[in-house]
């Protein structure tokens, strides 16, 4: 039997904004004149609204704009998706949050065919791990419009005074920079990331994968009971236990450990790479002159960082008005549009944009050397591929709390391993 979950419903709905572009007054068009497109409050949704004009010049289809925040997004979705509503045409959406919710579902359109139509869109100019991301059972359900990928961030000032005059290429070398640069400086931390059960493991995934592992083999097999887990787990609470700030907590999320690096309390830090102006910018970060950028550091299966699309556009199968929908879709993510919000900050998914010297040149050139680095060996996801991801979170999240606070990590996995392998069970 089909399970649909919940997203939890506010019923807080916010009203559809007015027609973007000149023409006729809403009342006289026709379905096949409008797009109703759904889009989060977002950078991205800011730049993209801003060029309606273009689209109605384009194609003569008028967009009829709903943004909401990202509650009402979620709550609204549910509960039209669910009464099977054909009211929403396009939909931006969280393809790793909700993405296999609204596939399981049958809430989003096959985009297959559509995807693979016009040579000069070019689908194979996307990353493999958002493009993964963004398909389920072998059929395209999305198009990646904004990735993150993890990064290391690092104190060129600090690594120097112990002696490094690069950042560490592996997670080995890694433990030994924090280490050495602790010990000289007993007040700094040698490293610091996210502590919270469920707000670190993103961040600890791509020690995850760099050691060769993953939170299941993708078959519904719990996978936390494997040698990979267990090195990556103790490499992780071990940094944050023996390096990491004094009596560190482990409710930090990134605000919270951002704030520890950008006011000069550690030397090496591993954080998603779209939250980088928050270490660059002087009027926020004490280190913004010494701070700079380096890819995920390589573990025994190599360097494996998450490479995600956080957001991305997807077609309600319940609407009547699919081909208009992929209309506004192709002309928001064309190499066109993705190349100006990338200029803008946007991060891509386009291997093109990445590699346009116009589209990074306000990058710090770490960034842009991780992305790049990151397209080609970045995996897919940060966090279970499940359709509860809340609950998931929290069972594979607490050995990581565990590590950090030196409590037995063997007994912690292998109770973590019993009760993801029961959650996934109870999911098919």
């Amino acid at each position: 039997m089909r399970r649909i979950y919940a997203l939890g419903v506010t019923l807080a709905l916010a009203a559809p904004l007015a027609l973007a572009g000149c023409g006729s007054d809403e009342a006289t068009q026709s379905p096949s004149e409008v797009v109703r497109v759904t889009l989060a409050n977002h950078v991205w949704t800011e730049n993209i609204k801003a060029r309606f004009d273009e689209f109605t010049k384009e194609t003569g289809l008028k967009v009829e704009l709903t943004q909401l925040g990202e509650d009402q997004l979620s709550d609204q979705y549910n509960v039209k998706l669910n009464a099977g509503s054909s009211d929403i045409d396009v939909m931006m959406y969280r393809p790793l949050q909700e993405g296999k919710l609204f596939a399981t579902n049958g809430w989003m359109a096959n985009l297959t065919d559509k995807v693979s139509s016009n040579a000069a869109w070019d689908w194979d100019d996307y990353q493999p791990g958002p493009v993964k991301a963004t398909t389920f059972e072998d059929k395209v359900v999305g198009v990646p419009i904004i990735t993150e990928t993890e990064v290391l961030y690092y104190r060129t000032d600090l690594l120097e005074q112990s002696g490094f005059s690069t950042p560490p290429a592996t997670l080995d070398e890694l433990k030994q920079m924090a280490a050495k640069v602790h010990e000289d400086n007993p007040d700094i931390a040698g490293f610091v990331a996210r502590t919270g059960r469920t707000a670190a493991v993103t961040q600890f995934s791509s020690f995850l994968f760099s050691y060769g592992g993953d939170f299941d083999n993708g078959n519904g097999t719990a996978t936390l009971d494997t040698q990979a887990a267990m090195d990556a787990y103790d490499l992780y609470g071990t940094l944050l236990r023996e390096y990491g700030p004094t009596n560190v907590s482990t409710d930090m999320s990134w605000p919270e450990a951002m704030a520890v690096f950008t006011q000069g309390k550690a030397a090496l830090y591993v954080e998603a790479n779209s939250l980088y102006k928050n270490a660059t910018d002087p009027a926020n970060s004490q280190v913004s002159d010494t701070v700079a950028f380096a890819p995920f550091p390589a573990g025994p299966a190599g360097s494996r960082p998450y490479n995600i699309p956080s957001w991305a556009l997807g077609v309600n199968s319940g609407s009547t008005n699919v081909d208009n929908a992929w209309k506004f879709i192709e002309w928001a993510t064309s190499k066109e549009q993705s190349l100006l919000n990338q200029q803008s900050g946007v991060p891509s998914a386009r291997i093109s944009v990445w590699e346009n010297p116009e589209a990074t040149a306000d990058y710090p050139e770490g960034i842009v050397l991780a992305a790049q680095e990151a397209a080609e060996n970045g995996v897919g996801h940060d966090r279970p591929l499940v359709v509860q991801v809340a609950k998931a979170r929290e069972i594979v999240g607490q050995p990581i709390v565990d590590a950090i606070t030196g409590k037995d990590l063997a007994a912690s996995l292998a109770a973590a391993q019993t009760q993801y392998q029961a959650f996934l069970d109870d999911e098919k």
